[in-house]
């Protein structure tokens, strides 16, 4: 298998050390090939090592990682951003998925569900630690948002909502494959004309711009 190759941005080199130590032990194919001490850092070495995975924290000098995940995105929209934090705070929550993070997770997480993580974001999934996606379904579902539900799905076709829903419930591309009849690189198919017809660069961003708009109602996502 290919190894993901993978960047760590953190600014505590202990921590640094262990998850990468940590996450070469659980999984061989994650290969992390740079380490970032300050968001600056961070920016500057996902230009020139283009890993495939970020793993940003978001309190950082010179740079903090919702501008590093802003950066990053602008200047290489192939790289997932893994966000990995103590803060659990929502207006973090919101600026960093409005950013392009591919993923939010909380230091709570052992080192195996980091490599899962890791290799679903590689993969142009969505990860979102359980108390950050009730957070997000809270804030987006609000009844002022869900008003605007009257022009539903612009011009997304039938199968490219329905992928987008399954989405929204947490379903992998393998999930959703499954579901559906299809194969996976179908479900790739329709997720790519997604993010080109709605301007996003991965699920979680597609999700959350249908939230916003109302185009998902909450029982869509149970």
């Amino acid at each position: 298998m290919e190894l993901i190759r993978v960047l760590v941005a953190d600014d505590h080199p202990l921590f640094r050390a262990g998850v990468r130590d940590r996450l070469t032990a659980v999984d061989r194919c994650i290969q992390v090939v740079g380490e970032a001490g300050d968001g600056e850092t961070a920016a500057e070495l996902a230009e020139r090592l283009r890993p495939h995975v970020v793993v940003m924290d978001i309190a950082m000098p010179r740079l903090n990682g919702i501008e590093a995940t802003r950066r990053i995105k602008a200047r290489c929209p192939e790289v997932a951003v893994l966000v990995l934090t103590v803060y659990d705070y929502e207006q973090y929550v919101y600026a960093l998925l409005e950013a392009g993070a591919a993923g939010y997770l909380l230091k709570t997480v052992d080192v195996a569900e980091l490599a899962r993580a890791i290799r679903q974001v590689y993969e142009g999934e969505s990860v979102l630690s359980p108390p950050i996606a009730r957070k997000v379904l809270a804030h987006f579902t609000s009844p002022g948002l869900m008003a605007s539900r009257a022009k539903v799905w612009g011009h997304l076709s039938e199968r490219e909502q329905e992928v987008l829903q399954l989405a929204a419930r947490g379903l992998s591309n393998k999930e959703i494959a499954r579901q559906l009849g299809v194969g996976l690189r179908t479900v790739h198919t329709y997720f790519r004309r997604v993010f080109d017809k709605l301007g996003v660069a991965s699920r979680t961003e597609a999700v959350v711009y249908a939230l916003r708009r109302g185009w998902l109602h909450l029982e869509d996502l149970g």
